[in-house]
């Protein structure tokens, strides 16, 4: 570090996580600013300046740089994506900084974001920032023992959501006895700024929240294996990753549970797309389509229906509007794919295990 006289490294004596080390790091802060980022980020060109300017007209305002997405391989907002931000240094304080009872890393972002707004600050996004992160395949280190996210979720809820963390408990039903540690020295703080309820949160800052992500998740349309009528092999994941070809393997359901809700366990939501999971536990990616030729391949659900919007017509074919094909199979090379729509081709009809008829009903008469 010669070459670089003004920078400080400070070490803990033992392991103190990302929470906590950001809390020793800011304290011993001399600058006006405080600025957050990960090890694993790449600052662009004058991607501080946009920042310090908002400050500037707003010491209130925590500040957020746009995130560009670093592969691993080679204006408003709500809440922020993550732990990069900047902020004013004694308005950090003010706000208690981070609650020193969260564990290691995980919730952090939901504490400080739901802190600043309902205490009487603000948080942007900066467009003219820009910050270069690297979203990690598989996490680096080891979580000590005892150390859990649930703990550190139900924490934040129970200081910051009032009669709102009773949602999460209704769909987290593990967290409702989990213990949350000594919260009283937050709950405090949080009277002591005079902040406002979580309610007011939810409807002046989060108004369109619910519209996305429902605090209560409505029922699915159908859910379990995927079956096909004509080959009577499932539907399968095969453990893919993003970008990856949905299979046509034997079904599982009976050889084991683990390895059943792992790849052959599907969910048609209340968004009208399909995805890999029970409705309580589904995963982030969808069924997507890009032509009525393509092969069905497993992608980023974006929640905008397009390429990831499906029927489940009376026929058990599966309807994909966008390309105005259906989704087929081929038992020989165990290929799923889109075909030009023939009710009566075995090969097009499927089977979900449950299925909700007044759901159903409804996404097919819209």
């Amino acid at each position: 570090m010669a070459h670089f006289p003004s920078v400080r490294i400070l070490r803990t004596k033992k392991r103190e996580g990302l929470i906590r080390t950001r809390m020793l790091g800011a304290s011993a802060a001399i600058g006006d600013v405080i600025t957050f980022l990960d090890s694993h980020c790449e600052a662009n060109v004058n991607w501080l300046p946009p920042l310090l300017d908002r400050i500037a007209r707003n010491r209130k305002t925590i500040v957020c740089p746009m995130i560009d997405v670093i592969d691993h391989d080679d204006f408003r907002s709500p809440v922020m994506a993550g732990g990069l931000f900047a902020v004013d240094r004694k308005w950090f304080w003010v706000l208690g900084g981070y609650d020193p009872g969260l564990e290691i890393w995980g919730g952090e972002q939901y504490e400080i974001s739901f802190k600043v707004w309902m205490c009487g600050g603000r948080m942007e996004d900066i467009p003219c920032s820009r910050v270069g992160h690297i979203y990690r395949k598989y996490v680096p280190y080891k979580v000590p023992a005892g150390v859990s996210l649930a703990r550190n979720l139900k924490r934040v809820a129970e200081v910051w959501m009032d009669e709102y963390a009773e949602h999460i408990y209704q769909r987290r039903p593990e967290y409702r006895h989990l213990s949350a540690g000594d919260v009283a020295a937050q709950k405090k703080l949080r009277s002591s700024l005079g902040c406002k309820s979580f309610k007011w949160f939810m409807t002046e800052i989060a108004w369109d929240l619910p519209k996305f992500y429902p605090p209560v998740e409505p029922p699915a349309a159908a859910w379990g294996e995927i079956r096909s009528v004509g080959t009577g092999l499932c539907a399968d994941t095969k453990h893919g990753a993003l970008g990856s070809l949905l299979r046509l393997e034997s079904c599982v359901r009976g050889r084991g549970e683990a390895a059943w809700n792992n790849m052959q366990v599907f969910t048609f939501t209340w968004r009208e797309d399909i995805r890999p999971g029970d409705p309580q536990h589904t995963k982030k990616f969808c069924f997507d389509a890009v032509s009525h030729t393509s092969p069905v391949t497993l992608y980023d659900c974006h929640s905008m229906k397009g390429n990831q919007l499906w029927k489940y017509r009376k026929d058990r074919t599966l309807y994909h509007p966008v390309s105005g094909s259906c989704m087929d199979c081929s038992e020989s090379d165990h290929r799923i794919f889109m075909n030009t729509c023939n009710p009566s081709s075995p090969t097009q009809q499927w089977l979900f295990e449950h299925t909700n008829s007044t759901v159903l009903e409804k996404f097919n008469r819209n």
